[in-house]
């Protein structure tokens, strides 16, 4: 069994030691979109004792550019990423434990963290990454946070009572709402934001180290910066400080969703208000929606199969849905959140 890990054992900073800390270890995975395809394959081939994935969506034909567990198949048949993901995974490595688990990373599935060792963040909203502080600071699990669209990207770890949070880290993480469906992405760009990750999977992992300093880049421009974050923890954050409420670990946080009743429609209102840009967000949607409208008080237009008309204060309207996880994904997926 040891035999397939050759080559890592014979890299000093895990070696044989390490390897075994490795098969012992059980990584969370929460989305299973390019980051988490690319860090669950890496993380499987390294001999990650358990590996589980959560995620709530399903395999389409956009996402074979870039999240290389899928095949044509998994597309064909709307394949749910987390079942396709175990799937090959498994075939990948035999020797290891994978559980896909199809849902949304809320409150509902907290309990999944009980063993967990370490949290790897492949989602692409800013509500599920909040959950996953909340929970990590609770819980006292590292987890790694990992960011990427059009050609830029970062990762930044964080741990219990070490370092700074992502609650903390909010004055240093861009917050403009720009997501792939939106603006793009490109597989270098996935590719080397997961290499952060799983490098920092393992060096923890095998040896109980994190590096303290936010990465970011972007492969098309070849630019690349290192921001030590140490100094950004703060005491009196609500999520990680001396008294921590850990505010999103409640039922009342995140996106509400609600469906009006006899309009087959959706309402989703963030937990706070925001001012959105009406200019920037219509220069954004232009080439990929249709029938886009503004006035001075709303954005419409048609996405998919359902129109959403979106209000100033964040607030939208999802027509021609009556199911809240399909509006949040829609939402998230054109608006950002």
């Amino acid at each position: 069994m040891m035999e397939r890990y050759s080559r890592q054992l014979l890299f000093s900073p895990i070696g044989e030691e390490g390897q075994k800390k490795l098969l012992k270890s059980h990584v969370l995975i929460v989305g299973a979109g390019a980051l988490g395809c690319a860090n669950a394959e890496m993380l499987a081939r390294a001999g990650i004792g358990k590996i589980t994935i959560i995620d709530r969506d399903y395999v389409d034909w956009t996402n074979l550019g870039r999240q290389q567990l899928y095949t044509e198949e998994d597309a064909k048949n709307k394949l749910p990423k987390a079942v396709a993901a175990q799937k090959h995974l498994q075939t990948i490595n035999s020797a290891i434990q994978i559980e896909g688990i199809v849902g949304d990373f809320s409150i509902e599935m907290e309990d999944v963290v009980k063993d967990v060792d370490l949290i790897i963040d492949g989602t692409d909203n800013f509500e599920t990454r909040f959950f996953i502080n909340d929970v990590a600071m609770k819980h006292g699990i590292p987890w790694i946070h990992g960011a990427v669209v059009k050609s830029y990207g970062l990762t930044v770890s964080i741990v219990p009572k070490q370092t700074p949070c992502y609650h903390c880290l909010l004055q240093v993480i861009p917050s403009d709402g720009m997501t792939c469906d939106t603006v793009g992405v490109i597989g270098p760009a996935v590719q080397m934001v997961a290499s952060y990750q799983s490098a920092e999977a393992l060096k923890y992992l095998a040896s109980g180290e994190v590096s303290k300093q936010l990465v970011s880049f972007d492969v098309w421009k070849r630019e690349h910066s290192i921001i030590d974050v140490s100094s950004l923890k703060k005491q009196d954050c609500p999520s990680c400080g001396d008294n921590p409420s850990y505010p999103y670990l409640t039922k009342e946080t995140g996106l509400k969703t609600a469906v009006l009743c006899g309009r087959n429609t959706v309402q989703i209102r963030p937990q706070q208000k925001q001012q959105i840009s009406f200019e920037q967000i219509s220069k954004r949607l232009k080439p990929i929606v249709e029938d886009l409208k503004a006035n001075p008080y709303l954005i419409s237009f048609q996405a998919e199969d359902v129109q959403i008309v979106l209000f100033q204060d964040g607030r939208a309207l999802i027509h021609g849905t009556k199911e809240k996880e399909k509006a949040k994904i829609l939402y998230q997926r054109y608006v950002g959140a």
